[in-house]
């Protein structure tokens, strides 16, 4: 009996150490998270902040699926946490999903690192649109980098001008005309094509750093400062969107990123945190 006391003794500061021990045999917990490519790009230095000081809680980011396609796996269950630059449709938020404005980043009309231009008009880019316009000063030709119809950035170009409505039909209406499904795609194809012309989000450009040129629009600089100006009016939105079965963990770096130190380093990365503006519900 002695002996058997002595062992469960023993076991009983095992287990106590293995507890209360800081580091030793915590339970590593993952958050998945998805959505638009420009905001999973702004989340990439908050996540690497966001593990220095959670360590038992591990974030995983695959490709980007799209505002859209995230939104789905999160009401599936197949993912924790959405990042999107949609408003939620009516059926998902019956569905349980909830939706609160992060901020908001310039989409900036970027080219190939080659074309000698610093600045486009929207006249220039009804005109490119159209097939009107065709090559650069240095007489390259100018290849389209379009996105899906329904995408966010499509749809932002599409307000710049009445015109612009007709232009793009115009230019979809062609064969051969590439369309790039996600952000990353976009950027990288705009940068990979000789003479290409696209749009991405400012997060995009800061964090990632491809090799394009970036545009000005009609004479402003896209910046967070000339977009909450009202100077430049291209803005792509990002939202915190969560579902019935986002858990503890998620809501963990969500309060990061609405913290001191996230929205710092959204900010630093392209983004006027907006946190606290009305939901899209």
């Amino acid at each position: 009996m002695k002996k058997k006391s002595i062992v469960v003794v023993c076991m009983y500061y095992l287990v106590a150490m293995l507890l209360f021990t800081p580091g030793i045999c915590r339970a590593t917990e993952t958050v998945t998270v998805n959505g638009s490519g420009s905001a999973l790009d702004m989340m990439k230095p908050l996540i690497a902040a966001f593990h220095k000081s959670n360590k038992n809680i591990h974030v995983v980011m695959e490709k980007p699926l799209g505002s859209s396609g995230a939104v789905k796996a999160l009401l599936a269950g197949a993912l924790d946490l959405v990042l999107s630059s949609k408003p939620l449709k009516p059926e998902e938020v019956a569905k349980g999903a909830r939706q609160q404005v992060y901020g908001v980043t310039p989409l900036i009309i970027i080219a190939e690192k080659n074309v000698r231009k610093s600045d486009i008009t929207t006249q220039e880019l009804e005109d490119i649109y159209r097939g009107k316009m065709t090559a650069w000063p240095n007489g390259e030709t100018i290849r389209l980098v379009m996105r899906p119809n329904e995408d966010v950035d499509s749809k932002l170009l599409s307000k710049l001008s009445p015109g612009m409505v007709t232009a793009m039909n115009t230019a979809r209406s062609r064969s051969g005309m590439v369309i790039a499904v996600t952000d990353p795609e976009a950027y990288h194809t705009v940068a990979k094509t000789a003479g290409g012309l696209g749009a991405t989000g400012m997060t995009s450009i800061i964090v990632e750093k491809p090799p394009v040129t970036l545009l000005s629009l009609n004479g402003i600089k896209a910046s967070p400062k000339t977009l909450v100006g009202g100077s430049y009016p291209l803005s792509k939105e990002i939202s915190i969107v969560t579902g019935p079965k986002t858990t503890s963990a998620a809501n963990t770096l969500i309060k990061f990123m609405l913290s001191p130190q996230g929205r710092a380093l959204a900010t630093a990365n392209g983004v006027h945190v907006t946190f606290g503006a009305a939901a899209h519900q």
